[in-house]
């Protein structure tokens, strides 16, 4: 049995609503193109004002995936 091999690819989700959900539209838009995906870390969260409010969060992820 081989031992198994990871990558890590950066993305940034956003959301207008919250870092919830720029986490879960992040993770969404990876899996469109990716498979095997096991894990994910969340490493910046910020985001987006204007006219004094919140307009956009952003969360940068850290995915990992396993390599065929």
């Amino acid at each position: 049995m081989a031992d198994t091999v990871y990558k890590k690819i950066e993305v940034v989700g956003t959301s207008t609503k919250s870092f919830s959900d720029a986490t879960a539209n992040g993770v969404a838009k990876a899996a469109e193109t990716l498979h095997g995906m096991s894990w994910f870390e969340v490493v910046e969260m910020r985001g987006s004002i204007v006219d004094g409010k919140v307009h956009q969060y952003q969360v940068t992820l850290k995915i990992g995936f396993k390599v065929d």
